[in-house]
C-alpha cells in the first residue's frame, strides 16, 4: 500500500509538472495605435485568467502608426507606454516580431496598411487577428481573404460588438424567436482616408450581420450630415437598417423584430446601460468575449467568422457607398462584389 502511494504522489507531481511546463503561445502585436492592443492583452495577462483566455501571452510588439491619421498620432505614444507596463517588450521591425511568436494581432489602425502588413504574416503561416477595420475597401478584403487561403493560414476579424452576449444573443433569444429584422444605430464619425462606414460604422454593419446573419442581396442608402441610413433586403425577404448616428448622442444598440416578440438589444453607451431601458440583453462585455475568441482561435487555428460572412459585410458597406454615388439608388452586393473581384 505505501508502495502505491508513493507512486501515485509520484505521478501527481510529474503531471502537475507537466502541465506547468507547457509552454503559452506567443503572441506578437503590430499597430499600437488601437487601445484594444491593450485591452486584449491586460486580458490575457490578467494572473486569474482562466478557461480559453489562460495560455496566452503577448511578448513583443511593433509601432506601426499613420502619420496622416489624426487618431494614430494622438494614441500612439500613449497606448506604447500602456503595453510596456504590462511587460511586452516593443522593438523596431514587424519582421522582427514574426520571429518571436507564434500567433499575431494585427491592432493598427489603418485599414489602408493591412494588406502589405498581412503580406509577411500570412506567409509565415502565423495565425492572425485583425482588428477593425480589415481594409479600407472591399477590393483589399477580397485580396486578403484570397491570399490567406493561398498560404492556407487562418485569419480573423471582427468588430468587439460581434460576440457581445448583448447582440448575438439576439439571434437565438427565447422571447424574440426567430430574426425578421432589426434596426440597429451607432455613432458613425468619419475618416477622410476611409469609405464612411469602413471606419466606425463597421461596428454597427457588423451588429446588423450579428442579429440577422449574411444573406442581404441589396442595400440602399441615404445620407445627410446628421446621419445615415441604410436599409439592406435579405434573400429571404427579411429587412434590416443600420442608422450611422453623425450628430447627437452616440448611443449603440438595436430594436430586434422576431416571430415571438420585439425586443431591444445590447443598449449601452461606451459600455453603460442606458438609464430607465432594461434590455433582455444588456451585458456589454465586448472586449472580453473578443479576446475568448481570440485565444480559442489562436489554439485551434479555427476562424469563428467565415471569409463569406466577413466579404458580404463589406460588400454590404460598399454598396452603400455605391448607393450613395447613386443618390440612393438600389445597388447588388453581387455586382459590386464582381467588380471588386476583377480589379
Amino acid at each position: 500500500m505505501l508502495r502505491f502511494l508513493t507512486l501515485l504522489v509520484a505521478f501527481a507531481l510529474t503531471s502537475a509538472a507537466s502541465v506547468s511546463a507547457v509552454e503559452p503561445i506567443k503572441v506578437g502585436i503590430i499597430g499600437l495605435d488601437n487601445y484594444q492592443a491593450v485591452a486584449f492583452t491586460e486580458l490575457f495577462h490578467n494572473p486569474k485568467a482562466t478557461g480559453d483566455l489562460a495560455g496566452i501571452k503577448v511578448v513583443v510588439a511593433f509601432q506601426a502608426g499613420s502619420a496622416d491619421i489624426a487618431e494614430s498620432v494622438r494614441e500612439l505614444p500613449k497606448w506604447v507606454e500602456a503595453i510596456q507596463k504590462l511587460g511586452v517588450e516593443v522593438i523596431d521591425s514587424p519582421e522582427a516580431v514574426l520571429k518571436r511568436v507564434d500567433a499575431v494581432l494585427l491592432m493598427s489602425l489603418d485599414g489602408r496598411a493591412h494588406l502589405e502588413q498581412l503580406k509577411p504574416i500570412l506567409k509565415a503561416g502565423k495565425p492572425v487577428y485583425i482588428g477593425r477595420p480589415l481594409a479600407a475597401s472591399l477590393t483589399d478584403a477580397v485580396e486578403i481573404f484570397r491570399l490567406a487561403a493561398e498560404y492556407k493560414t487562418p485569419i480573423f476579424t471582427c468588430s468587439q460588438h460581434r460576440f457581445s452576449p448583448g447582440f448575438i444573443g439576439m439571434r437565438k433569444h427565447d422571447e424574440v424567436g426567430d430574426v425578421l429584422g432589426a434596426d440597429v444605430y451607432g455613432g458613425c464619425p468619419r475618416e477622410p482616408h476611409h469609405p464612411d462606414l469602413f471606419w466606425h460604422g463597421i461596428h454597427g454593419v457588423e451588429t446588423l450581420y450579428t442579429i440577422m446573419g449574411p444573406g442581404c442581396v441589396s442595400v440602399t442608402r441615404t445620407a445627410t450630415e446628421t446621419a445615415d441610413v441604410v436599409t439592406g433586403v435579405w434573400k429571404d425577404d427579411r429587412v434590416g437598417t443600420y442608422r450611422g448616428i453623425r450628430k447627437g448622442a452616440p448611443k449603440y444598440s438595436a430594436t430586434v423584430f422576431g416571430t415571438k416578440g420585439v425586443s431591444t438589444a445590447g443598449i449601452y453607451g461606451h459600455g453603460i446601460p442606458v438609464k430607465g431601458i432594461v434590455p433582455l440583453n444588456d451585458k456589454y462585455m465586448g472586449y472580453e468575449a473578443t479576446a475568448i475568441e481570440i485565444a480559442k482561435f489562436f489554439k485551434t487555428r479555427k476562424p469563428p467568422v467565415s471569409a463569406e460572412e466577413t466579404i458580404e459585410l463589406f460588400a454590404f458597406m460598399e454598396a452603400a457607398e455605391e448607393s450613395k454615388r447613386q443618390n440612393g439608388a438600389a445597388v447588388k452586393l453581387e455586382t459590386v462584389r464582381v467588380k471588386a473581384t476583377k480589379r
